[in-house]
């Protein structure tokens, strides 16, 4: 990496030259840079907000899954059979689904060498287990911190390779070639500096990797970690577009500790509770909406299995029901829920013991094969599973003296950024990878999302090493292409710590932001909500163009509003066409259908639905920003494609280097 001083309107600027930048630093975007240097491309530089943040090093669950093909045991397995069933997930392409099965066994022995301490028996076997919308045993844990131990192995890995990283580093533009319709570089803020000369960086490079996670801050109640907030805002700018930005994933989480409370964490069967605002009156309100203590009792444990909230599962007292009733009394009658470990659901004792009669059998024989019958929830948790009590206490939460407050939250993004079958955006030279693609359908496997960050991020660096070589752009040329949206991002940021009339309460913008999306975009959704809350976010905006900052320091949250801004009208608008187009109910949302049925008649009416019976898990919808408007496009998925394994043939084109030839598919449809 080359660096200088670039001169902009009378004003120089730290100025870096660089092959190929990854702008992201969990285990997508450091796979990738490592993978970059394996291939053979050294001029590698990692930008990032910070060393320690994101979800892929601060987030987790009760035994938080990597999805891979089997490696244990005789039950037959194939990379094509593990094709299908990420391809069966509705809305998901199927060369990505191909790849993400054929290269899962590399990446996993590659974390596994790396020293990711997934477990395996005297043999060499990887022991799996199932997961969500997963027919065979492909799932696999590290323990709760699966992902932080991926990021700790392949820093290590960058390191050694003397990866340059340039830490506090918030990209606020891409660069790009309007006329070649490609990036060339990235515009960042140091927001480590004080001293104004230094605040921006122009980074010229000839490829960007993207691997920003999930757009986590566009939701007020979320399991995502404070530290990430997604960087979706300057692609959309760029004109990339997004993918399936409907489809996101929700469940119930604790908040004070953002963290899934799914597995055992449910299958020890804790009291659910309400109280007012002020911890008092305290109710357990479950029990007034399900036929029977086993009904209760059984949903709660599936809770466990099942933790993403799912509209399917929510009739005949199904376990994602308890979804619906936590937010019914989180966001319709704002009050708190709790989760309470140190006393059972009173239906379940009996003069004031616990009976385990009352269980399901599945539940029942769960609990016995784990030495799991103990009389309340909190010792059931401690035989079963220390660690996720430990988990608590390590973050000053003791589960022995105090309830777990939680909400349903945000999760995971499912859609994203497009990408082809190498992880290119429709702008040419940008990849995104990790939870940034939107390479997963309506519904995945659970631990899908880490297989295919690290499939998509290999993907990405092998297509560069091996097609996108050139040298980046020159100074000269930069500012030739880019001079003006340089110094349009510049100068916005300039002109709010100069505008004085009216401050940004950037605290109480985000708020307000999230909110928004967590009330009218998130699990519970409708055409009136969502057009109220496009109405909200165009309002917000024009305020925000209004107000400035005080300090340097505070200029990252102008940025990062606007930015989000930007991201929430294009997934709210994506859902707004959605619901246009005929679709309904799906994944891990509702969408409220005066037509529809209520799971239960003493629930509110906004929960009536329908389930999505058109065929539109068939389709995929992509949208951009294009002069000031979004502009929404339906295509048919990519089916898998056919077999193409005759070896004389692979071998042929392998030699001559012809697979990387293919792509654009974007353009195709």
């Amino acid at each position: 990496m080359d660096s200088g001083k670039i001169e902009i309107s009378g004003k120089e600027y730290p100025f870096y030259s660089v092959q190929t930048i990854v702008v992201g630093s969990g285990a997508a975007g450091l796979n990738a840079a490592v993978s970059l240097v394996k291939e053979g491309q050294e001029d590698v530089v990692i930008l990032t907000e910070g060393k320690m943040m994101g979800t892929s090093r601060n987030t987790g669950s009760d035994k938080q899954t990597y999805y891979k093909i089997t490696t244990c045991g005789n039950e037959p397995d194939s990379i094509r059979k593990m094709a299908d069933v990420l391809y069966s997930g509705q809305s998901m392409d199927g060369d990505l689904a191909l790849v993400e099965a054929a290269l899962s066994a590399r990446g996993f022995y590659h974390l596994v060498d790396i020293g990711v301490p997934f477990p395996c028996n005297g043999y060499g076997e990887y022991a799996g287990y199932k997961t969500d919308h997963d027919p065979n045993q492909r799932g696999t844990s590290a323990g709760p911190l699966t992902s932080r131990f991926m990021t700790e192995a392949l820093w290590k890995e960058a390191e050694r390779n003397k990866i340059p990283v340039m830490d506090g580093y918030q990209v606020i533009e891409l660069l790009t070639d309007r006329q070649e319709n490609r990036v060339v570089g990235v515009l960042a803020l140091n927001k480590k500096t004080r001293r104004a000369e230094e605040l921006f960086a122009v980074f010229s490079g000839e490829n960007v990797i993207y691997a920003t996670g999930g757009e986590a801050g566009m939701y007020e109640t979320s399991v995502y970690p404070v530290s990430q907030t997604g960087g979706m805002g300057p692609a959309f700018r760029a004109g990339a577009k997004g993918k399936n930005l409907t489809e996101s994933q929700y469940g119930i989480a604790s908040i004070k500790f953002r963290w899934n409370l799914s597995g055992t964490y449910q299958q020890v069967i804790p009291c659910y509770i309400s109280t007012d605002q002020a911890g008092n009156d305290q109710r357990e309100f479950l029990d007034e909406y399900f036929s029977d203590t086993g009904a209760l009792l059984y949903a709660i444990f599936l809770k466990g299995y099942q933790w993403p909230f799912d509209p399917r599962k929510t009739a005949d007292y199904g376990s994602s029901l308890i979804d619906l009733l936590v937010y019914q009394e989180t966001v319709l009658k704002k009050r708190r829920v709790f989760l309470d470990f140190r006393r059972n659901p009173s239906c379940s004792e009996k003069e004031g013991r616990f009976r385990p009669e009352y269980l399901h059998p599945e539940a029942y024989a769960y609990l016995k094969n784990s030495d799991g019958l103990w009389e309340t929830p909190i010792l059931r948790l401690e035989h079963m599973n220390p660690a996720a009590v430990e988990l608590y206490r390590s973050h000053g939460i003791d589960l022995h003296c105090e309830p777990l407050e939680i909400a349903v939250c945000a999760q995971h993004n499912n859609g994203g950024l497009s990408g082809n079958c190498w992880w290119e955006s429709n702008v040419k030279h940008l990849f995104p990878v990790g939870e940034a693609n939107g390479s997963h359908g309506v519904y995945r496997p659970g631990g899908s999302a880490l297989n295919s960050g690290q499939c998509g991020s290999l993907r990405a660096a092998q297509f560069i090493a091996h097609r996108y070589t050139s040298k980046p752009k020159t100074k000269s040329e930069i500012l030739a292409l880019c001079e003006n949206q340089i110094c349009a991002s510049i100068n916005c940021g300039l002109r709010a710590l100069e505008e004085k009339r009216e401050i940004m309460d950037w605290k109480n913008e985000k708020k307000i932001l999230g909110i928004r999306m967590s009330e009218k975009g998130a699990n519970i959704r409708s055409a009136e909500g969502v057009a109220q809350a496009l109405k909200e976010n165009q309002e917000q905006a024009e305020r925000l163009a209004c107000t400035g900052v005080e300090r340097l320091d505070e200029l990252q949250h102008y940025y990062r509003i606007r930015d989000l801004l930007l991201s929430q009208r294009l997934y709210l608008e994506a859902i707004a066409d959605y619901i246009r187009q005929g679709g309904t109910s799906r994944g891990s949302y509702l969408i409220y259908d005066e037509k529809g049925k209520k799971p239960l008649e003493n629930l509110p009416e906004r929960f009536r639905f329908s389930l999505e019976d058109k065929g539109m898990g068939q389709k995929i919808q992509e949208i951009y920003f294009h002069e000031g408007k979004t502009v929404c496009q339906w295509r048919p998925v990519r089916p898998v494609p056919a077999e193409d394994s005759w070896f004389e043939k692979v071998w042929k084109d392998f030699r001559e280097d012809r697979y990387y030839e293919q792509g654009g598919e974007n353009e195709k449809v």
